[in-house]
C-alpha cells in the first residue's frame, strides 16, 4: 500500500466513503485546515461531489472501488455505515488505515452486535432479545408486554427497518421477509437525546453538549442544544457514557450515542460512528 501526503498541500489525504450531506459538511470543516476530502460518490450530482476537489465515482458495496479510493490515502472514513464489514476487513488486511476500524464500526452496522456488547459492558439499554421464531417473540413479549419493537439488525436507519408489533400474528410475516430480528421493549421515554464525542487514535476525547432530538417520520427533524431542562449531573453522566462506549469499542473519529431519556435515567438506543444529524448545529454553534 502506498500512503502519501497530498502533493499540493503536504497534508494527509482523508478519503470519505459517501457523497451525501454529511460528507459535504466534513469537506466544509476540512477547508479551515487547508485541505479537502477525497470522496467516493455514487453520482456526480451528490452533495459532496459537487464541492470536493477529489471525487471518485463508485459503489461502496464494491471492494474494487473501495481499494481505489484507499490507494494513496492516509485514512479512510465514512459518512454512512453501509460498507460491508468484510470489505473493511479486507482494506485493513491490505494495510490501509480505516477509522473507525471494522471492529468498532460493526457495532453501528449490526444492532445485535451492539446489544451484546452493551450487555457485556453493563451499560444501560432497553430489554432486548434475538428473535428467530414467533415463539421467541411471544416469550419476550410475556416479559416486557405488547407492543414490542422489532428491528432488522442491519441496514435500518432513519426509521427504516423498525416495526412496532402488537401481537404474534404480526411477527411471522416480518420474520419471513427479514429473517432474524432484534426485539426490544417499547420504552416509556420522555424524549430522545444524543451525546456526541470525538476520539483520537491515542484515546483523547472531546465532548459536545448533550442535545435533545425530535424525530419526524423516523428522521431527526429538530435539535435543541443543549438539551432544555437537562440537569447538569444527568448531562455529564450521558457524556461519560458516550466516552466509555467510545473507549471500550476503540472508536476513532466521531461517535453519536442516541439515547432514550426515561424516568429512571437514559438508555442507549443506537450508535452512529460518523458525523451525525444531531451534530449539524456544531458547525456554527461550537
Amino acid at each position: 500500500m502506498a500512503t502519501s501526503l497530498d502533493p499540493r498541500t503536504g497534508l494527509p489525504v482523508v478519503a470519505m466513503v459517501g457523497g451525501g450531506q454529511l460528507s459535504r459538511m466534513t469537506h466544509q470543516a476540512a477547508i479551515a485546515l487547508g485541505q479537502s476530502v477525497r470522496v467516493l460518490a455514487g453520482d456526480p450530482a451528490e452533495s459532496a461531489a459537487l464541492v470536493a476537489a477529489d471525487v471518485q465515482l463508485g459503489d461502496h458495496r464494491e471492494l474494487a472501488d473501495l481499494r481505489r479510493l484507499a490507494d494513496g490515502a492516509t485514512v479512510v472514513t465514512f459518512d454512512h455505515e453501509h460498507v460491508p464489514t468484510e470489505h473493511l476487513r479486507a482494506l485493513e488486511e491490505a494495510g490501509h488505515r480505516v477509522a473507525p476500524g471494522s471492529a468498532a464500526l460493526v457495532h453501528a452496522q449490526d444492532k445485535l452486535v451492539l446489544r451484546r456488547a452493551l450487555a457485556a459492558a453493563g451499560e444501560p439499554q432497553p430489554a432486548w432479545a434475538e428473535v428467530r421464531t414467533v415463539h421467541d417473540a411471544a416469550v419476550f413479549a410475556e416479559q416486557v408486554g405488547w407492543p414490542v419493537v422489532l428491528k432488522t439488525p442491519r441496514g435500518g436507519y432513519d426509521g427504516r427497518g423498525v416495526f412496532v408489533v402488537s401481537g404474534p400474528d404480526e411477527v411471522a410475516d416480518l420474520l419471513e421477509r427479514h429473517g432474524t430480528l432484534l426485539a426490544e421493549e417499547r420504552v416509556a421515554m420522555t424524549r430522545e437525546l444524543s451525546a456526541q464525542v470525538a476520539r483520537s487514535p491515542f484515546g483523547q476525547v472531546a465532548v459536545w453538549p448533550v442535545v435533545e432530538t425530535v424525530q419526524r417520520d423516523g428522521v431527526c427533524n429538530e435539535v435543541y442544544a443543549p438539551a432544555p431542562g437537562l440537569a447538569e449531573e444527568k448531562a455529564t453522566a450521558a457524556q461519560e457514557l458516550a466516552v466509555r462506549i467510545a473507549d471500550s469499542l476503540g472508536v476513532v473519529g466521531m461517535l453519536a450515542v442516541e439515547l432514550f431519556e426515561t424516568a429512571g435515567g437514559v438508555l442507549v438506543n443506537e450508535l452512529a460512528m460518523r458525523p451525525h444529524n444531531s451534530g449539524h448545529w456544531t458547525i456554527e454553534g461550537a
